[in-house]
């Protein structure tokens, strides 16, 4: 099973402010963690919506919109995607996720798809077909 932990962001990561040294440590050594476990697929920060585009759909058109975006409590400011056997391996993990900002945050955690779950056809086939290996191996 796939999970992505969800880091929301805040004032200061809408802002470009970098994490301080304290901050990266207790990243790096979290990250440092899930990859000696054997279960980090990925993560990475983003650059803030400042940088970043949406797009808008409504009666069959896109629109493109220019960042930056007004909620930051809606914006995500980073995540890590990791590939555990149950439920409770990927709450062990979550649970013990850095506080990623200074001040009052929250992070989410959700399972990703697996295809098989979206059952049998052809256009599933077809993602079976593009499937990368999320361990790289």
């Amino acid at each position: 099973m796939r999970y992505m932990i969800l880091v929301k962001a805040s004032a200061d990561s809408e802002a470009g402010l970098m994490p301080g040294e304290d901050m990266l440590k207790a990243m790096a050594d979290y990250h440092e963690e899930l990859a000696k476990a054997g279960v980090l697929v990925d993560g990475n920060g983003l650059h803030p919506t400042s940088k970043g585009y949406r797009l808008h759909y409504s009666d069959g058109k896109r629109t493109l919109i220019d960042g930056p975006f007004a909620e930051t409590k809606e914006v995500i400011a980073g995540y890590t995607m990791i590939k555990v056997k149950s439920t409770e391996e990927a709450l062990h993990w979550f649970q013990r996720f850095p506080q990623p900002h200074y001040t009052d945050c929250e992070i989410e955690l959700r399972r990703m798809f697996e295809l098989e779950e979206l059952g049998e056809g052809e256009e599933i086939d077809r993602f079976r077909e593009m499937e990368v290996d999320v361990k790289g191996t």
